[in-house]
């Protein structure tokens, strides 16, 4: 079917929104997606009539270089990456929709993409925090609850655990185990992702705490293999490890708001800072790709950065220094 071009401005524009109008009730019902994301496509496609009407276009005039302008000014107005990339989305499947019927050549949208977001750093406890917290202990508390969550903390800071590991332990090891500890070995093996197995290293201190917690856990035994078991004798899962971190971190009087993989960056970074081994932090963490193990690097210089900023007398004439202060969990 060939394009249609209009040349009455009042026309083209009532043809332009009469197929806004049929692809957003196609993406409702034949698509059937969620009423949300139909009143944003409305919104960014609302964005796409005025700018094609600005720019005096037919939407099915609209070329590649026209949406790598309104790109441009989107992002020179502030708009996000993420956002941009949100808008550019709901475009293509507009521009795809109108492939598939037959009124455009091509898809000016299909090649552009969105500006890089800058990777934002992992949160991580400083080291007294880091260290307050795993020295926190409560006295009047179950003698059994206590041994286990003070074991959780050791391997998750100590040993720098995803939260999945840790709770994938057993007791003992086993064809079926995902992973298990060896005590006498000071070592725990873990099945990491990719179904990848790595051995790490524990600390005399994890080694002291989950002893601990293996002799109060044999006074109430549980069928489960399972390492970390909760109060019914079930293995203890990744949210009740979430909460129970949350209440702890409170109680250690930490001001950050603690979860699993916060303490695995922590381990992460303060064991750089004080090796400056990259490439022993990356089997120690498990990950496939030195790039990724790289972003502690940053964390490093943040924290070298602001002890400069603290102590150096002619720290205050820096200006414009990057703050790298937002935070995010995907290493």
């Amino acid at each position: 079917m060939p394009c249609v071009v209009t040349t009455d401005p009042s026309s083209a524009a009532d043809a332009d929104r009469a197929l806004v109008d049929r692809y957003l009730a196609h993406v409702r019902v034949e698509r059937r997606l969620a009423e949300r994301t139909v009143e944003l496509y409305a919104v960014h496609l609302a964005e796409l009539l005025q700018r094609a009407a600005e720019a005096g276009l037919p939407l099915q005039r609209v070329a590649t270089a026209h949406i790598r302008r309104w790109m441009a000014q989107l992002h020179g107005a502030g708009r996000a990456p993420r956002g941009i990339a949100l808008v550019l989305s709901c475009w293509r499947s507009f521009y795809r929709w109108l492939g598939r019927e037959g009124l455009v050549p091509g898809n000016p949208v299909q090649d552009v993409r969105a500006p890089k977001a800058p990777r934002p750093l992992p949160k991580a406890l400083g080291v007294d925090d880091a260290v307050r917290l795993a020295d926190h202990q409560r006295p009047d508390a179950d003698p059994w609850t206590e041994a286990r969550d003070r074991a959780i903390v050791e391997l998750l800071y100590g040993c720098g655990l995803r939260v999945g590991e840790l709770t994938g332990l057993d007791r003992d090891p086993s064809a079926e185990a995902r992973g298990w500890l060896d005590l006498p070995s000071a070592e725990v093996h873990v099945l990491g992702k990719g179904g990848k197995r790595r051995s790490v290293p524990m600390g005399g201190p994890a080694v002291q705490a989950v002893g601990a917690w293996l002799a109060q856990r044999a006074l109430r035994p549980v069928a489960s293999p399972a390492l970390f078991v909760g109060l019914r004798g079930g293995r203890f899962g990744p949210t009740a490890v979430w909460q129970m971190l949350h209440a702890r971190g409170i109680q250690a009087g930490v001001a950050t708001p603690v979860h699993p993989h916060m303490l695995r960056h922590s381990f992460a970074s303060h064991l750089l800072q004080s090796s400056g081994d990259l490439r022993a932090v990356q089997e120690l963490l498990g990950h496939a790709s030195i790039a990724t193990t790289q972003i502690y690097t940053r964390l490093d210089f943040q924290h070298l950065a602001k002890i400069y900023d603290a102590a150096h007398p002619r720290a205050h004439a820096r200006t414009g220094r990057d703050d790298d202060d937002k935070t995010t969990d995907t290493p």
